[in-house]
């Protein structure tokens, strides 16, 4: 599970002060259509996400890879996987590079606004050079693990097998 919060400020405009409504975008990896339930799963109960989605805006046609890294490299930038280097698969724990430091990312425009964001979950957009890492892509704090396969009771890496030989 992915969760981006970000936050407002309050800015003053004329003699009026207004301020820019909360946002907070869940996005999940592997969910299908009918695991929750203001899709109307019947046996899925999610009554806090629930309610999240109906005092919110529920986006039903944004188009996902079939994996993580490619999603959130879209997400975060606004392109299509192909236009971020991102389209082909994951980004292992050895591999030495991220989303492209020359694109800017979501939390960065929302940090122009006066929005302060915050990133909990898994990142998977590269860690290899510090800069990839969601603390120098726009967000203000992260909390979580940066690529994937940890175990979410006691947050150890667990092993990958790359075995492709499908026999």
């Amino acid at each position: 599970l992915f969760a981006s919060l970000a936050s407002a400020t309050a800015k003053q405009h004329s003699s009026n002060i207004t301020a820019a409504p909360n946002i907070i975008f869940i996005l999940a990896d592997d969910l299908g259509w009918n695991d929750v339930g203001f899709h109307g799963s019947l046996e899925v109960q999610t009554p806090n996400i629930d309610a999240l989605a109906y005092s919110g805006v529920i986006l039903n046609n944004y188009y996902v890879q079939p994996i993580c890294t490619p999603s959130r490299s879209a997400l975060m930038t606004g392109r299509h996987p192909i236009h971020t280097g991102m389209q082909h698969s994951t980004i292992g724990v050895s591999h030495p590079y991220g989303l492209p430091l020359d694109l800017t990312t979501l939390p960065q425009h929302l940090q122009r606004l006066g929005y302060v964001s915050h990133h909990v979950g898994k990142w998977h957009l590269g860690f290899y050079k510090r800069e990839y890492t969601p603390t120098f892509r726009g967000f203000r704090s992260h909390f979580g693990y940066w690529g994937g396969r940890v175990d979410y009771y006691d947050h150890t890496a667990q092993a990958v097998s790359w075995d492709t030989s499908w026999s």
